[in-house]
Protein backbone atom coordinates (compact mmCIF):
# COMPACT_ATOMS: atom_id res chain seq x y z
CA UNK A 1 0.00 0.00 0.00
CA UNK A 2 2.84 2.40 0.85
CA UNK A 3 4.43 1.70 -2.55
CA UNK A 4 1.23 2.67 -4.36
CA UNK A 5 0.95 5.84 -2.28
CA UNK A 6 4.54 6.79 -3.19
CA UNK A 7 3.81 6.20 -6.89
CA UNK A 8 0.68 8.34 -6.65
CA UNK A 9 2.59 11.13 -4.85
CA UNK A 10 5.29 10.91 -7.54
CA UNK A 11 2.76 11.28 -10.34
CA UNK A 12 1.28 14.34 -8.62
CA UNK A 13 4.76 15.85 -8.17
CA UNK A 14 5.50 15.34 -11.88
CA UNK A 15 2.29 17.10 -12.83
CA UNK A 16 3.26 19.99 -10.59
CA UNK A 17 6.66 21.65 -10.85
CA UNK A 18 8.78 19.05 -8.99
CA UNK A 19 9.59 16.65 -11.83
CA UNK A 20 12.78 15.15 -10.41
CA UNK A 21 11.23 14.61 -6.96
CA UNK A 22 8.26 12.97 -8.65
CA UNK A 23 10.48 10.49 -10.47
CA UNK A 24 12.31 9.71 -7.24
CA UNK A 25 9.00 8.93 -5.48
CA UNK A 26 7.88 6.77 -8.41
CA UNK A 27 11.22 4.91 -8.47
CA UNK A 28 11.09 4.23 -4.72
CA UNK A 29 7.48 3.08 -5.01
CA UNK A 30 8.28 0.78 -7.93
CA UNK A 31 11.27 -0.70 -6.12
CA UNK A 32 9.10 -1.37 -3.07
CA UNK A 33 6.34 -2.80 -5.28
CA UNK A 34 8.73 -5.06 -7.14
CA UNK A 35 10.76 -5.84 -3.98
CA UNK A 36 10.82 -9.60 -4.48
CA UNK A 37 11.24 -9.20 -8.22
CA UNK A 38 14.17 -6.78 -8.15
CA UNK A 39 16.28 -9.20 -10.19
CA UNK A 40 13.56 -9.19 -12.87
CA UNK A 41 13.58 -5.40 -12.95
CA UNK A 42 17.37 -5.32 -13.21
CA UNK A 43 17.26 -7.88 -16.03
CA UNK A 44 14.72 -5.77 -17.94
CA UNK A 45 16.87 -2.66 -17.54
CA UNK A 46 20.03 -4.46 -18.70
CA UNK A 47 18.25 -6.05 -21.66
CA UNK A 48 16.82 -2.66 -22.60
CA UNK A 49 20.27 -1.07 -22.42
CA UNK A 50 21.77 -3.81 -24.60
CA UNK A 51 18.89 -3.48 -27.05
CA UNK A 52 19.50 0.28 -27.20
CA UNK A 53 23.15 -0.15 -28.16
CA UNK A 54 22.42 -2.79 -30.78
CA UNK A 55 19.57 -0.82 -32.29
CA UNK A 56 21.42 2.50 -32.22
CA UNK A 57 24.34 0.99 -34.16
CA UNK A 58 21.92 -0.45 -36.73
CA UNK A 59 20.04 2.84 -37.15
CA UNK A 60 22.98 5.17 -37.40
CA UNK A 61 26.56 4.21 -37.97
CA UNK A 62 27.79 7.78 -38.43
CA UNK A 63 28.55 10.22 -35.65
CA UNK A 64 26.11 12.94 -36.75
CA UNK A 65 23.51 11.75 -34.23
CA UNK A 66 23.13 13.45 -30.88
CA UNK A 67 23.20 10.58 -28.37
CA UNK A 68 21.88 10.94 -24.85
CA UNK A 69 21.62 8.26 -22.14
CA UNK A 70 20.36 8.71 -18.60
CA UNK A 71 18.60 6.96 -15.76
CA UNK A 72 15.92 9.60 -15.19
CA UNK A 73 15.28 12.31 -17.75
CA UNK A 74 12.87 15.17 -18.28
CA UNK A 75 13.21 16.76 -21.71
CA UNK A 76 11.25 19.81 -22.80
CA UNK A 77 12.15 21.02 -26.28
CA UNK A 78 10.06 23.74 -27.81
CA UNK A 79 9.41 26.62 -25.48
CA UNK A 80 11.63 28.71 -27.74
CA UNK A 81 13.22 28.09 -31.15
CA UNK A 82 15.69 25.19 -31.18
CA UNK A 83 17.77 23.31 -33.76
CA UNK A 84 16.34 19.93 -34.79
CA UNK A 85 19.09 17.33 -35.21
CA UNK A 86 18.96 13.59 -35.59
CA UNK A 87 18.92 12.27 -32.02
CA UNK A 88 19.01 9.02 -30.11
CA UNK A 89 17.77 9.17 -26.50
CA UNK A 90 17.67 6.29 -24.01
CA UNK A 91 16.49 6.48 -20.40
CA UNK A 92 15.05 4.22 -17.73
CA UNK A 93 12.36 6.69 -16.64
CA UNK A 94 11.60 9.66 -18.82
CA UNK A 95 9.22 12.47 -19.54
CA UNK A 96 9.69 13.91 -23.02
CA UNK A 97 7.77 16.92 -24.30
CA UNK A 98 8.87 17.89 -27.79
CA UNK A 99 7.19 20.69 -29.74
CA UNK A 100 8.39 20.60 -33.35
CA UNK A 101 6.55 23.83 -34.23
CA UNK A 102 9.53 25.74 -32.77
CA UNK A 103 12.14 23.43 -34.37
CA UNK A 104 14.60 24.65 -36.97
CA UNK A 105 15.57 21.56 -39.03
CA UNK A 106 19.18 21.20 -40.17
CA UNK A 107 18.39 18.63 -42.86
CA UNK A 108 15.51 17.61 -45.11
CA UNK A 109 15.07 14.34 -43.17
CA UNK A 110 15.69 14.04 -39.44
CA UNK A 111 15.47 10.87 -37.35
CA UNK A 112 14.61 10.87 -33.64
CA UNK A 113 15.01 7.58 -31.75
CA UNK A 114 13.45 7.39 -28.27
CA UNK A 115 14.03 4.21 -26.24
CA UNK A 116 13.89 3.07 -22.66
CA UNK A 117 11.93 1.38 -19.93
CA UNK A 118 9.19 3.80 -18.73
CA UNK A 119 8.19 7.06 -20.42
CA UNK A 120 5.55 9.67 -21.00
CA UNK A 121 6.16 11.05 -24.51
CA UNK A 122 4.25 14.06 -25.87
CA UNK A 123 5.20 15.33 -29.33
CA UNK A 124 3.52 18.15 -31.25
CA UNK A 125 4.14 18.22 -35.00
CA UNK A 126 3.19 21.17 -37.23
CA UNK A 127 0.87 20.36 -40.12
CA UNK A 128 3.40 21.43 -42.78
CA UNK A 129 6.09 19.01 -41.50
CA UNK A 130 5.96 15.42 -42.73
CA UNK A 131 6.15 12.83 -39.96
CA UNK A 132 6.64 9.08 -40.00
CA UNK A 133 6.21 7.23 -36.69
CA UNK A 134 7.09 3.70 -35.67
CA UNK A 135 6.10 3.10 -32.05
CA UNK A 136 6.45 -0.05 -29.96
CA UNK A 137 5.11 -0.07 -26.40
CA UNK A 138 4.90 -3.36 -24.54
CA UNK A 139 2.52 -2.07 -21.85
CA UNK A 140 0.61 1.19 -22.07
CA UNK A 141 -1.09 3.33 -24.65
CA UNK A 142 -0.28 5.23 -27.79
CA UNK A 143 -2.25 8.02 -29.43
CA UNK A 144 -0.55 8.70 -32.76
CA UNK A 145 -2.38 10.66 -35.42
CA UNK A 146 -5.74 8.92 -35.93
CA UNK A 147 -4.52 5.69 -34.27
CA UNK A 148 -5.28 4.96 -30.61
CA UNK A 149 -4.15 1.76 -28.96
CA UNK A 150 -3.96 0.64 -25.36
CA UNK A 151 -3.06 -2.55 -23.59
CA UNK A 152 -0.22 -4.98 -24.18
CA UNK A 153 2.20 -5.17 -27.12
CA UNK A 154 1.14 -2.04 -29.01
CA UNK A 155 2.90 -1.45 -32.31
CA UNK A 156 1.86 1.55 -34.39
CA UNK A 157 3.24 2.53 -37.77
CA UNK A 158 1.85 5.80 -39.14
CA UNK A 159 2.86 8.36 -41.71
CA UNK A 160 1.30 11.76 -42.26
CA UNK A 161 -0.40 12.19 -45.63
CA UNK A 162 2.04 14.92 -46.67
CA UNK A 163 5.21 13.01 -45.67
CA UNK A 164 6.61 12.44 -49.16
CA UNK A 165 5.88 15.99 -50.36
CA UNK A 166 6.86 17.90 -47.20
CA UNK A 167 9.85 20.23 -47.26
CA UNK A 168 11.05 18.80 -43.93
CA UNK A 169 10.51 15.21 -42.84
CA UNK A 170 10.86 13.78 -39.35
CA UNK A 171 11.12 10.06 -38.74
CA UNK A 172 10.32 9.15 -35.12
CA UNK A 173 11.16 5.68 -33.76
CA UNK A 174 9.83 4.98 -30.27
CA UNK A 175 10.45 1.84 -28.23
CA UNK A 176 9.49 1.58 -24.55
CA UNK A 177 8.52 -1.24 -22.22
CA UNK A 178 5.92 0.89 -20.38
CA UNK A 179 4.77 4.07 -22.05
CA UNK A 180 2.16 6.70 -22.72
CA UNK A 181 2.82 8.03 -26.23
CA UNK A 182 0.93 11.07 -27.60
CA UNK A 183 1.81 12.53 -31.01
CA UNK A 184 -0.45 15.30 -32.27
CA UNK A 185 -0.41 17.06 -35.64
CA UNK A 186 -1.54 20.68 -35.31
Amino acid sequence: MIALILIFVGINKIRSASVRKGYVFIAIGLIMLLGGNLSLLLAIVLISLGYFYIRSKQLHGDESYMKKQSLIESIRWGREPWILRSSSIWNIVGELQIDLTYAIPEQKETTIVLQGVIADVDIIVPEDMGVSVTSTVWFGQSDIGPNKEAGVLNKTVWQSPNYELAEHQVKIIISYIVGDIDIKVV
